[in-house]
């Protein structure tokens, strides 16, 4: 059985790979790898890794190509599931014969449900899916396949036990020989990242109980499950080797430096290579492991701030203090490591003191990039519970007609629009700072490539917010 793993065509610059946690469209383009995908795909040779909406591919283009296989594995989410079915139902009118199989948080949290939408799905699988899809392309029924949620012959829904997590990563094939042999470089950039850029796991979960995070909760668990250092850093050197031209790569686990000790020794090994790279990372980290992670080329580090109220960091359980986020950027700055922050407006207990302090927060940290995101009530998170039991959820989709993130949440003290507006002043406020503009002007003075690239994303920024204020004001959001 030939098989192939699809991130599917979505909403134009749909930033919902399987690599991704924002999924809708970005304010400056930008695509993260499919990397859960690419390891079903490497354990099967004769498959084939699609990302539709990184290579700019409709739903036709999309298509022709999947006539040639025999099941198609959609990587889905709870915002684009409505396109994915829709585009899997032309795939089984164009191709009876074609199975199909959802993946994802989404089908993993509401598996019954995912399955009943559309008889277009055969099975869905809930939680990690590396062996489940190879077993049935070689030949296991459904029946005996762990995880799997299926319909049987009399159209009854059989949802078969959970299987074990996978504590041997090192067993899985590398990402990197798969993004070789089916991706582009060329199609993924970042905006905060040296572009062309590759990234990869080097382990799975996270230990955080941050309440609104979707992927620990749902799908990858609350238990950093990692690789050897020694098998990390083989991929790395494949990485390099295969793409001479690559600037940067970047390590997406959730929260690389969860094993501090671990992190300094990949760290360690790291600096044969010479290469910047970057990762994601707690606020809470040592100033020694930075220092650590400094010296062996680690150029960019992602931390997720997400507000300047120490009440609100306690209602989503961040396990970190704004005085321990001080502390980090400090750090970071003296060390050379540039920090894109991310920020989350929204979040339980907010209010528009909460939002003026983020911003001043944001403002006062002087860090280098931020993202601001609006907060979104995914199924099976705490968060979601949240707002449903207080009746602070406004309308049950996440985004747009058009795939722009919306505010559906809505508190005592500030309003779905409140919050929605302030996403864009938060922007304004950050970057319309005199230390930011130097920062980015001098950049820009030094380097025709970094001009060239932060004049194209200003355009797309401001063309962005646009749209975005245009279909609110439809949307009487």
């Amino acid at each position: 059985m030939k098989v192939l793993f699809l991130n599917p065509p979505s909403f134009k610059d749909f930033d919902g790979g399987a690599g991704s946690r924002y999924q809708a469209q970005r304010e400056v383009r930008s695509f993260w790898y499919p990397t859960w995908l690419a390891y079903p795909a490497g354990i099967l040779p004769d498959s084939l890794l699609l990302d539709a909406p990184a290579a700019n591919l409709g739903v036709k283009q999309t298509l022709d190509i999947a006539r040639n296989f025999d099941l198609t594995v959609f990587y889905t989410s709870t915002p684009s599931l409505k396109n994915d079915i829709a585009t899997a139902e032309r795939l089984r009118r164009e191709k009876p014969s074609m199975k199909v199989t959802f993946v994802g948080p989404h089908p993993t949290v509401l598996p019954r449900e995912t399955l009943q939408a559309s008889t277009a799905i055969d099975f869905v699988v809930r939680k990690e899916f590396d062996y489940a899809i190879p077993d049935f392309a070689k030949g296991r029924p459904l029946s005996e396949i762990p995880s799997v949620t299926w319909r049987r012959e009399d159209g009854e829904t059989v949802t078969n036990p959970l299987g074990p997590e996978l504590k041997d990563l090192d067993s899985l094939p590398f990402a990197a020989d798969v993004y070789k042999r089916d991706l582009k470089l060329e199609h993924y950039e970042i905006p905060w990242m040296l572009n062309p850029y590759v990234s990869v796991y080097t382990g799975r979960g996270c230990g955080s109980q941050c309440t609104f995070c979707l992927w620990p909760q749902t799908f990858s668990g609350n238990r950093y499950r990692v690789r050897t250092a020694d098998n990390v850093v083989e991929e790395v050197g494949k990485i390099i080797k295969y793409w001479p031209k690559m600037r940067q790569y970047f390590f997406d686990d959730d929260t690389f430096t969860e094993h501090q000790p671990r992190a300094r020794e990949i760290s360690r090994k790291l600096a044969r290579f010479g290469k910047p790279w970057g990762c994601n990372s707690k606020v809470t980290v040592g100033y020694d492991t930075l220092k650590d992670m400094a010296e062996a080329g680690c150029r960019v580090l992602v931390a997720g701030f997400e507000s300047g109220s120490n009440q609100i960091l306690k209602n989503i359980q961040k396990g970190a203090t704004v005085q321990q986020a001080y502390e980090f950027a400090r750090n970071c700055r003296k060390l050379g490591i540039l920090v894109h922050g991310t920020f989350i407006v929204g979040l339980p207990g907010e209010t528009r003191e909460t939002l003026e302090e983020s911003m001043r927060f944001a403002c006062e940290l002087d860090i280098d990039t931020i993202q601001v995101s609006l907060a979104s009530p995914y199924p099976g998170t705490k968060f979601y519970d949240h707002v449903i039991k207080n009746g602070y959820m406004t309308a049950e989709s996440l985004v747009s007609e058009h795939g722009y993130q919306t505010c559906n949440v809505s508190y005592p003290d500030v309003t779905s629009r409140e919050i929605f507006d302030a996403m864009e002043l938060f922007y304004r406020r950050f970057y319309f700072r005199g230390p930011c503009i130097k920062r980015i002007v001098g950049r820009m003075l030094k380097d025709p490539d970094e001009r060239n690239r932060k004049l194209r994303e200003g355009v797309e920024f401001v063309k962005f917010m646009l749209r975005r204020r245009a279909g609110a004001s439809a949307a009487n959001c």
